[in-house]
């Protein structure tokens, strides 16, 4: 009896197992997870093992769930998926016959595993090909993608999934006729699984290579291998693994024409099938039941169920079923004598295997016109080569003169556009450096003028004022006035107080003398406490590594300048009730941060490239001036925060 070759999948989710109870709940469990979680990778992946738990009862539904976990993957770009939903998807397609949809599918995966450079999933790619073309019957095709895949495994040092490649090449070479070479895989195969916890895929192993074995005649090595294969089976609860084992078995005691035995496990194997839903399985196993009745001479349970058999490969247009039944139903016609009948199961096997061979004989004839046509094709580009070498000798040194000319016209247009550029370079260098040449010196002067202007006010109209209070009250001791004249001369000395205190503010901030005296960290100090004091807004001073740091007098003039103009900014437009100043110098980087942030109503920061005050440009032109590096962060209602970087 023919046997039915077991074609494990290499696939990117591994070898589905079979369902037991614990399948059930685990599925129950994912089920429950899955419509509470988020649409990520996880998701996915739970789509795919719920699939896989499906897959052994019900392939619409794994169908389904498989299909879901590739639409997410393609929303979230996860490449990783697209190859497990195909390695999973295909399987249901080469079952269902839909060949060509599961090879347009393969030979995406081949692409998604080459663009992301991974050898293991381009190896199970090319394997899944392979079992693609196995179900096509084009098994040149298969040996040479599971060779492909062989070598990319060969660099992963992945034994594991080469025992597998090996045990689908021994059903591909039994395809082919070369038993000897099936034997060899299929027992390496088997060595390198028994090493494994993967009993399904040793379970199909044995199986495999046991039919291997029988088809070389070593029927107690076949037996053996199929022995152990059903307590595999047995062991993981995986029936149709069991039921294909016992069928085997059956075959082989019924070459051994033992009717009670063969029977048996003929017997067995069916009611699994039935179970299963495996309407092909049902249809062998009848079969053989049928062929134990027949040894034993009851040819009425005999001709029940060979017909029981031929109705369900009939029903189902199974032809390799029907032609096998019909030959079965032909010998108990013969044996009761029906000459009759048996001729004409026997003639109507006849058109089946004359279909067959028409179908075979028309592949190859096929492939023979597909052959000539190319050769043909071929033949005639050659002579069109030939004569296009003679006509197009001179077009092609044409050809060569006129690059030529292009390179030269390009490499000489490269060289004025690469002289054009550095001159243009040199001159916005040079506008740069005038720039800077025209701030520094506005800036030094400015300081100069606020210098000059400062101890003018200090030493000249501060000394007068002074000279005048003392001499107000020394006239005060010597003049006799009434209680409101007394008040007046006490109100106006006051006024002359606050006009003296409020010169020397004024004088202190055009040239800061703690800045002169003492240093850019101390003045920035006791400038946010004088901001405090005054009662405006709370201004909080925080530096880090300016202990001992030494500048020059324009570089700590001008950032002083800059957090005073930021700071006056944050009091007059941003209505801050608080002021962080915070300075820091790196020693490693050699660089000085300044950040200065408040917590008022903040801007647009997109008016600053239209602002029209002088403030923002004083500001920028100062950073300009440093060489540092500004950065304004602002929103409506959050505050405004000012980063200054500046290498010193």
């Amino acid at each position: 009896m023919p046997k039915r070759l077991f074609i494990l999948l290499i696939c990117l989710a591994g070898i589905a197992t079979p369902a037991n109870s614990q399948d059930v709940d685990k599925k129950d469990s994912l089920l429950k997870v899955l419509a509470t979680a988020k649409e990520d990778t996880m998701k996915v992946s739970a789509y795919l093992e719920i699939g896989n738990l499906y897959e052994l009862d019900d392939f619409h539904a794994a169908g389904s769930y498989y299909w879901k976990a590739y639409q997410l993957s393609k929303k979230l770009n996860y490449k990783g998926g697209e190859l497990k939903f195909i390695s999973n998807y295909t399987y249901l397609l080469n079952v269902n016959g839909q060949f060509d949809s599961s090879l347009l599918l393969n030979k995406q995966a081949i692409q998604i595993a080459k663009s992301l450079n991974d050898n293991v999933a381009l190896a199970k790619s090319w394997a899944n090909t392979g079992n693609t073309f196995q179900y096509m019957d084009e098994y040149d095709s298969a040996v040479y993608c599971y060779e492909v895949s062989i070598k990319l495994f060969e660099s992963s040092g992945d034994v594991v999934k080469m025992a597998r490649i090996q045990d689908v090449l021994q059903n591909a070479y039994m395809k082919l006729g070369q038993s000897d070479k099936a034997l060899k895989f299929g027992k390496a195969a088997v060595s390198i699984l028994r090493t494994t916890d993967d009993l399904p895929s040793l379970g199909q192993a044995l199986l495999n290579t046991a039919n291997s074995f029988q088809s070389v005649g070593q029927t107690d090595s076949a037996l053996t291998y199929y022995d152990e294969a059903l307590a595999i089976s047995r062991k993981i609860n995986y029936k149709r693994l069991e039921a294909l084992s016992l069928l085997d078995i059956g075959n082989i005691h019924f070459h051994q024409y033992n009717a009670d035995s063969m029977k048996l496990y003929y017997q067995k194997s069916l009611g699994i099938f039935e179970q299963l839903g495996d309407f092909e399985g049902e249809s062998n196993a009848l079969r053989g039941i049928a062929h134990s009745y027949l040894l034993k001479k009851d040819f009425v349970a005999a001709r029940n169920n060979i017909e029981k058999a031929l109705v369900i490969s009939d029903s189902l247009e199974l032809l390799s079923e029907k032609y096998e039944n019909l030959k079965s139903l032909s010998s108990v016609l013969y044996a009761t004598h029906d000459i009759a009948g048996a001729e004409r199961c026997l003639d109507s096997a006849q058109v089946i295997e004359d279909k067959f061979r028409g179908d075979e004989i028309q592949k190859k004839t096929l492939s023979i016109e597909k052959r000539f046509e190319t050769e043909k094709k071929e033949a005639r580009i050659k002579l069109q080569q030939i004569q296009l070498k003679r006509r197009t000798a001179v077009i092609y040194f044409l050809i060569a003169g006129a690059v030529a000319l292009l390179v030269i016209l390009l490499l000489s247009y490269r060289n004025y556009y690469h002289r054009k550029k550095l001159q243009q370079a040199k001159i916005d260098e040079l506008e740069a450096e005038k720039q800077l040449t025209a701030t520094e010196a506005v800036l030094k002067g400015e300081a100069q003028e606020r210098t000059r202007l400062a101890k003018d006010l200090h030493d000249g109209l501060g000394g007068m004022l002074s000279g005048i209070k003392h001499s107000l009250g020394n006239m005060k001791e010597n003049l006799i006035m009434t209680p409101d004249n007394a008040q007046a001369f006490e109100r106006s000395i006051d006024m002359l107080d606050s006009s003296i205190k409020e010169m020397r503010r004024v004088a202190h901030n055009m040239m800061p003398e703690m800045l002169l005296k003492y240093g850019l960290d101390t003045a920035l100090k006791e400038f946010c406490n004088d901001v405090t004091r005054s009662g405006a807004v709370h201004a909080h001073y925080q530096s880090l590594g300016l202990t001992n740091s030494l500048f020059d007098q324009t570089t700590a003039v001008t950032v002083y300048r800059i957090v005073q103009e930021l700071v006056n900014n944050a009091i007059k437009h941003a209505a801050a009730k608080n002021i962080l100043v915070q300075v820091h110098q790196s020693a490693a980087e050699k660089l000085l941060t300044i950040t200065v942030e408040d917590d008022g109503k903040g801007f647009d920061t997109a008016v600053l490239q239209q602002a029209a005050g002088m403030g923002w440009k004083n500001i920028q032109s100062r950073v300009d001036f440093l060489k540092g590096k500004l950065d304004i962060r602002s929103s409506p209602g959050n505050g405004t925060s000012a980063l200054i970087e500046i290498a010193v």
